[in-house]
């Protein structure tokens, strides 16, 4: 009788899982479920908002133009490296 009562209850929450996860996966659109919004997706950058990258003329590095340091017409990585 012990064992008849096992696979009763093993078949309902086996049943249970079934049916759980087939709401999850039929919810509403935009994945919001009992009323919560959803959760936000990171944005990804425009494909022309990448920032162009520069090649130091003293060692070859590769660096933000944001960070160039022109000096005679070349670019270079860092004060440092641009001639005096």
């Amino acid at each position: 009788m012990t064992r008849l009562l096992f696979w009763i209850a093993l078949v309902i929450l086996v049943i249970a899982a079934v049916r759980s996860k087939l709401r999850k996966m039929s919810g509403p659109p935009g994945g919001a479920q009992g009323g919560q919004p959803a959760p936000r997706q990171p944005q990804r950058p425009a494909p022309g908002a990448t920032e162009k990258m520069l090649q130091c003329a003293q060692c070859g590095v590769h660096f933000p133009a944001s960070e160039n340091v022109p000096a005679n017409g070349r670019d270079y990585c860092c004060a440092a490296h641009a001639p005096q």
